[in-house]
């Protein structure tokens, strides 16, 4: 499982990096139009906090404290910042799932973030979920709104 888990993440974070550098105009990554209502520089935001806070804080105890307000509300990051902070999620994510034993998988993560239990294996396969679903709008948003 940790093995697996470490490959997906840093496959489709690495993705994420390579959406962003696909811009071709870096002010396009924080654009939103009509019904679009975050950019592909606050899904990052957004992913980055989510997984640095799910994987790093609760399970690795890295100390990260998250701003989940901040992750919506903040602009114009430059696109080399945000491939740092994906580049210091990849990092976390490994370093966490590869300290982590195997056998606690089965055990119930300790939030109930969906207000009930649920085991540290369900929950890292909703945020593998997760990442992929906002990576899905990131390239939909990168292609239609990057013109």
């Amino acid at each position: 499982m940790k093995d697996v888990l470490i490959q997906l993440f840093e496959r489709d974070l690495k993705k994420l990096i390579s959406e962003l550098e696909a811009y071709k105009d870096e002010e396009n990554i924080w654009k939103v139009s009509g019904n679009i209502s975050n950019s592909t520089g606050t899904l990052v935001l957004h992913l980055v906090g989510n997984l640095k806070h799910f994987i790093g804080a609760v399970m690795g105890n890295t100390g990260y404290i998250r701003n989940r307000e901040a992750e919506f509300s903040l602009r114009n990051i430059p696109r080399a910042n945000l491939v740092e902070q994906i580049l210091e999620t990849i990092q976390i994510i490994n370093v966490t799932v590869s300290k982590f034993e195997e056998d606690n998988f089965s055990s119930n993560y300790p939030l109930e973030v969906f207000g009930k239990p649920m085991t540290y294996e369900y929950f890292m396969m909703h945020l593998q979920g997760h990442l992929n679903y906002h990576l899905g709008q990131v390239n939909y948003h990168r292609r239609l709104l990057d013109n």
